[in-house]
């Protein structure tokens, strides 16, 4: 039994998704610009601003990464299930992620969130 929606759920998942990693992108951007503001005054030590924008950025790579693997796999599934209910002679084709590899992205985009949003909170903490 396919519990898979051969419908439009996956587009709406997709779409959303890219929405998400847009405020992202503006969320790393304040981060960026407050880092490259804060520069002309520095003075020597470690730079706190700089490591949460490289965090920040780092991890919206990783979501980024999780986003097209994830929209791929929604992709590749409704195309299976179209293709199997157009063609009922078809051999029943298996999906090509795994279980396994469905928590490896949950756990990587779960930890790439902590960072991102540990990264927010401590470049307001330490910009004043």
């Amino acid at each position: 039994m396919d519990l898979r929606d051969p419908g439009l759920q996956p587009e709406r998942t997709t779409l959303a998704w890219r929405r998400t990693l847009i405020s992202l992108v503006v969320v790393d951007l304040f981060i960026w610009r407050r880092w490259l503001s804060g520069l002309a005054g520095a003075h020597p030590g470690f730079d706190y601003q700089g490591l949460c924008a490289l965090v920040a950025a780092a991890a919206t790579v990783v979501l980024a990464s999780v986003v097209w693997v994830r929209s791929r796999e929604l992709h590749h599934d409704n195309r299976a299930a179209h293709n199997q209910a157009a063609h009922t002679h078809a051999a029943h084709t298996q999906a090509a992620h795994t279980p396994a590899a469905s928590r490896r992205l949950v756990l990587s985009s779960t930890l790439a969130v902590m960072a991102l949003g540990g990264a927010v909170i401590a470049a307001i903490a330490s910009g004043g």
